[in-house]
């Protein structure tokens, strides 16, 4: 297995699997977000940034993180928004793989702590995420402007 950046000639694979990942959570978003998504990947100036999980030279997973300020911290810290494997290669590290993979970019970005969020159900990911993380305790509110 492969952690590596995205690069402009995965757009394909990544959108397969960014598909499954959006059904995963059955919701839908729109062609012109996706797009957009995919294009500050690839910018050196976003602060959003994608790595994929290759295997046998097949696209089989990718998280998306990004880097923000944090009021009672010094340094940025490290947003962990998207994880995604396909799912006949869960249960083989993939995730794990690109966890600790966000977690070393953090860290050579001069980030002290990564951190996400899952749906409560989400139970299988949970398991993952109890062993490589501590859960904090704090729910999460969201209100549409």
């Amino acid at each position: 297995m492969i952690i590596r950046p995205v690069k402009l000639d995965d757009f394909s694979a990544w959108l397969s699997l960014w598909e499954g990942y959006n059904s995963f959570y059955k919701r839908s978003i729109p062609e012109e977000v996706t797009i957009k998504t995919w294009k500050r990947f690839l910018d050196p100036h976003e602060t959003v940034h994608a790595l994929v999980a290759e295997v046998d030279g097949r696209l089989v997973g990718f998280t998306a993180y990004l880097f923000h300020r944090h009021t009672a911290l010094l340094n940025d810290v490290c947003y962990l928004q998207d994880l995604y494997t396909e799912e006949k290669f869960r249960g083989k590290s993939i995730g794990k793989s690109l966890i600790l993979a966000v977690s070393e970019q953090a860290k050579e970005n001069g980030s002290t702590q990564v951190y996400w969020m899952t749906h409560e159900s989400n139970e299988a990911a949970r398991v993952l995420y109890d062993k490589v993380a501590k859960h904090t305790g704090f729910i999460v509110y969201s209100k549409r402007t």
